[in-house]
């Protein structure tokens, strides 16, 4: 059982436009409602995918009882209620182009911060692995990450954590360490004040950085040139075959979904890699964010390859 964790989730609304005209009426036929947040994103591969999944975070309000409705029935919830009202996200698509509108959610008391703490707690129980994704939501202090992965190893449970910015620097600088961290380039920038390229020398130069000092695993993601890991002191590249993209958005997401599942298997390095990028990549071959399509996947295994460095 691997256990998600979306403490910032939405209802992701998408409303799409031959052409968004500005400061008149734009009519919108064809309109979709999801479950949305990083950590939902997860959710659904892994059930997609066949793995037993409980999800849990911070919901609120008549929109926080939509989306748990609408999250699929093969998917154990256990969501945490408070009282301010889940948000909602809006994403015009206008040709070629994605204008986003992106509500900043409720503000969580103090109280339901640490009463989630312990409902977390009380999951750890019942799973093997945790995937923790996505922003804080306000009110939440911005180590609040570290309070997570610090019950999670105290549980024995391996943590995949997938955020960025301040959330992510204070975990690297607690001593509570997460098993896996997922940056890319942007990423690793932010955090390291430098440009950062996608040379592999100078990644796995930065990698070696006392910030990701404890880290098990590092898994940098390289776009369409695959992805840069550092497990221990082993180096890898993971080289990907070129596929037509229909929507990358997401994909990262499922990269995730595919490192808990290979956790979780207690699978062989090169095992984890290529799962975790086969699922990323059928991500970006479906138009939904966040759905694969199992039937390619046995094929598409075939043709990625994981070398040392």
């Amino acid at each position: 059982m691997i256990l998600t964790v979306t403490m910032n989730p939405s209802i992701d609304i998408s409303y799409p436009l031959d052409e968004l005209k500005i400061d008149t009426v734009n009519r919108v036929g064809d309109v979709t409602k999801t479950a949305g947040g990083k950590g939902l994103n997860v959710t659904r591969v892994l059930s997609e995918f066949g793995e037993s999944v409980v999800a849990t975070g911070l919901v609120g309000g008549k929109l926080g009882e939509f989306l748990v409705e609408n999250i699929d029935d093969k998917v154990r919830k256990h969501f945490f209620s408070i009282q301010g009202e889940t948000r909602n996200c809006i994403a015009i698509l206008h040709g070629d182009n994605q204008t986003e509108i992106l509500e900043k959610g409720p503000e969580v008391l103090e109280q339901e911060g640490k009463d989630f703490l312990t409902h977390f707690k009380h999951l750890l129980d019942t799973v093997e692995v945790v995937a923790i994704s996505g922003s804080l939501p306000a009110g939440l202090p911005v180590d609040y990450y570290a309070n997570l992965v610090e019950l999670a190893n105290q549980a024995g449970k391996p943590i995949v954590l997938d955020c960025s910015g301040a959330a992510l620097r204070a975990v690297l600088e607690s001593p509570h360490k997460p098993t896996v961290i997922k940056p890319n380039n942007e990423e690793l920038s932010q955090l390291l004040g430098k440009e950062v390229s996608k040379d592999l020398d100078e990644l796995k130069e930065v990698l070696q950085a006392p910030l990701f000092a404890g880290i098990d695993w590092i898994i940098v993601s390289l776009g369409a040139n695959g992805a840069f890991a550092k497990h221990g002191d082993t180096f890898y590249k993971v080289d990907i075959p070129k596929i037509q993209v229909v929507n990358p958005v997401g994909s990262g997401d499922s990269t995730v979904a595919g490192i808990a599942s290979g956790l979780c298997h207690r699978e062989s390095d090169d095992e984890l890699l290529i799962k975790a990028n086969v699922l990323g990549m059928l991500n970006a071959q479906e138009k939904m964010t966040g759905h694969i399509n199992v039937n390619n996947y046995d094929a598409l295994y075939q043709r990625l390859t994981v070398r040392k460095v």
